[in-house]
């Protein structure tokens, strides 16, 4: 197939152009002209602007459309391709789903916006806003649209840290902090996964909604596969996440992935993916995520964007021992 990626190739744009490629696939990237990929056509424009003149008179087999978050965006875009692309696959988020204590699957409740006009993007309209993406892609292209709600992505090359936190902490040596019992659970899916199952959903022809989301692990089986991966790993001090919560300890901050076991929203650490696996979907061993990351990060000099100061976690676990 001729691919076109709209936008995002610094990390979850260039896992899904990469396994293209490796499938044979063609792709064209259409960027500000910031990170270019070996391997595909570069266009260069800014659809944050309006400026989509480089995908004028041009045809493709599918568009993957990575980084729209507001409908304006997925409507020019869709003005622009409509009748010169056969699909249209739209990375979403399972943030579109409604808070819930209950496991998660694709036929969950929607968010729905209280202003389906507003184009600022924050922690409270984000997923309302892809809920509207969504349906402007299933409105245009029908049954050839797909639709992936990843999970928290994680990964080589993931610029939050958001889950690298935690294999070069364990790298560091010492003690770290880690929220509630090993049984615990969290969830997330490998970029790389993920890019197999967008570009495996493009050959199958594949439509609807799919949650893109590892199984649920246990936190004890990541410590377990970072303390593996580190050549002199750091002790896992376990907190008790009640006390980390009075200690003003920020879930999913400032302990990155953490979401309290008793949250109101903790169902979204259950989403399903049974749906995405009768499909295809498949997930590398958790080890190896972390080993890759681990080798990844160490070729990197820049702090940590995400989670606690080492200082403030110091002081959070004598505090917890004492």
């Amino acid at each position: 197939m001729n691919i076109l990626l709209l936008g995002g190739t610094r990390f979850v744009g260039r896992h899904i152009a990469e396994a293209a490629l490796r499938r044979g696939h063609t792709v064209s990237t259409f960027t500000r002209g910031t990170n270019p990929l070996p391997g595909t056509e570069s266009l260069v424009g800014d659809r944050q602007k309006g400026d989509l003149k480089a995908l004028q008179g041009r045809t493709w087999d599918a568009v993957v459309d990575v980084n729209a978050y507001r409908p304006r965006e997925v409507r020019e875009a869709i003005g622009v391709l409509k009748g010169r692309v056969g699909r249209y696959a739209f990375i979403s988020t399972v943030s579109v789903y409604q808070e819930s204590s209950e496991p998660l699957d694709e036929t969950s409740p929607l968010q729905a916006l209280a202003d389906p006009t507003v184009e600022e993007v924050t922690g409270e309209t984000y997923g309302g806003l892809k809920v509207l993406c969504e349906l402007e892609v299933e409105r245009a292209f029908g049954s050839q649209s797909l639709v992936v709600r990843p999970h928290l992505v994680v990964g080589p090359h993931d610029p939050t840290d958001r889950f690298t936190y935690w294999p070069r902490r364990f790298a560091g040596g010492g003690q770290l902090l880690v929220p509630g019992k090993p049984e615990h659970t969290l969830q997330f899916v490998d970029a790389r996964d993920l890019g197999q199952f967008v570009v495996l959903g493009l050959e199958k022809g594949l439509s609807g909604a799919y949650n893109g989301a590892s199984t649920p692990v246990s936190w004890g089986s990541l410590v377990e596969a970072c303390q593996q991966a580190a050549p002199h790993p750091a002790e896992a001090v376990w907190a008790d996440e009640q006390w980390l919560l009075e200690q003003q300890v920020t879930p999913w901050a400032d302990l990155p992935a953490w979401i309290p076991s008793f949250a109101p929203g903790r169902g979204i650490a259950q989403t399903q993916n049974t749906r995405a696996q009768a499909a295809g979907f498949t997930m590398r061993p958790l080890v190896q995520t972390v080993q890759d990351i681990l080798a990844w990060d160490t070729t990197r000099t820049e702090p940590l964007k995400a989670g606690l100061s080492r200082e403030r976690e110091l002081e959070l676990i004598q505090r917890w021992l004492a």
